[in-house]
């Protein structure tokens, strides 16, 4: 099983590397064990964790509050809790099964 993801349950659980201040919000690649992801928002007063967080939960159709940053917040590299999540983007149904 790929290291960048895991289940706990119902959760899904992400480890990411964010790229702030990027053209769009985008799932990139599977690089190095980390899902990298861009995301518009600067990494100033917490903009980018909290864009990250909306965006998440509008990916996996969960809402905002099901979405957590558990490690990393200061930081690029971050571990990600979803819970239960609604639907699986394209892209990662894409690297799960690949």
């Amino acid at each position: 099983m790929p290291s960048w993801f895991s289940w706990d349950g119902r959760d899904l659980v992400l480890m990411i590397k964010v790229q702030p201040r990027s053209r769009r919000n985008e799932f990139v690649e599977v690089q190095q064990d980390r899902l990298r992801v861009r995301i518009t928002a600067p990494p100033v007063d917490d903009k980018a964790n909290r864009q990250l967080c909306a965006w998440l939960a509008d990916q996996f159709a969960v809402s905002s509050s099901a979405v957590g940053i558990e490690s990393g917040r200061n930081g690029r590299l971050k571990r990600i809790r979803i819970s239960s999540p609604a639907q699986l983007p394209g892209p990662i149904r894409g690297w799960l099964t690949a």
